[in-house]
């Protein structure tokens, strides 16, 4: 090997070692630019699904009563939608809501639908309600958040389906559509029905 060729091999791996940054880079980049696109971000798995709901003891609006552990547990299937006056997505849902719980099958069945407003006034959810009609047989305040965290919510809306032993049995995150309604809503309500 003559002298020439021994200088010039240490520079080779040299200019190599000058791109393994960028290289590496690179990869990272197209990578994180993969997992970007992965996946639905509306489902979030629940690590409480098939799991008894967390306690409930929410004051409802008005003096009227709230939600509690015994109206999860009554024998029924639940349907508990968690929402905010404050947020846009609940007004969009807010007529979806409505259908489901006039559905005149489901009142025979006895399904209760339940609200729960997040970080909200008694005040903003009445005037809420009020314009744009109130699906629910109870709402109960979680005003500091606690059943919100209990139940692993990540933001509003979000709505459970719960069943006649007080487990839940699904999640939806996110803004309910007559889509959602009728590929997993209702088909689950009626399967835990029988």
């Amino acid at each position: 090997m003559s002298v020439e060729a021994e200088i010039a091999a240490p520079r080779s791996r040299r200019r190599w070692l000058a791109y393994a940054p960028l290289v590496v880079f690179l990869a990272l980049a197209w990578l994180l630019f993969e997992r970007l696109g992965a996946g639905d971000p509306a489902s979030i798995p629940s690590v409480l699904i098939g799991q008894s709901a967390p306690p409930l003891n929410l004051p409802g609006l008005d003096g009227a009563r709230g939600l509690t552990d015994a109206d999860l547990r009554a024998g029924h299937v639940s349907v508990v939608n968690v929402f905010g006056s404050w947020c846009e997505p609940c007004h969009l849902e807010h007529q979806y809501l409505m259908v489901l719980a006039g559905d005149p099958e489901l009142k025979a069945k006895g399904v209760a639908f339940y609200g729960v407003a997040q970080k909200d006034s008694a005040e903003n959810i009445r005037r809420f309600l009020g314009a744009k009609g109130d699906p629910y047989a109870r709402v109960g305040l979680d005003q500091d958040n606690r059943a919100g965290i209990d139940w692993g919510v990540y933001g509003v809306p979000e709505t459970f389906i719960v069943d006649r032993q007080g487990r839940i049995r699904y999640k939806h995150v996110g803004p309910l559509t007559q889509a959602d309604l009728d590929r997993k809503i209702l088909p689950l309500v009626a399967k835990l029905e029988k």
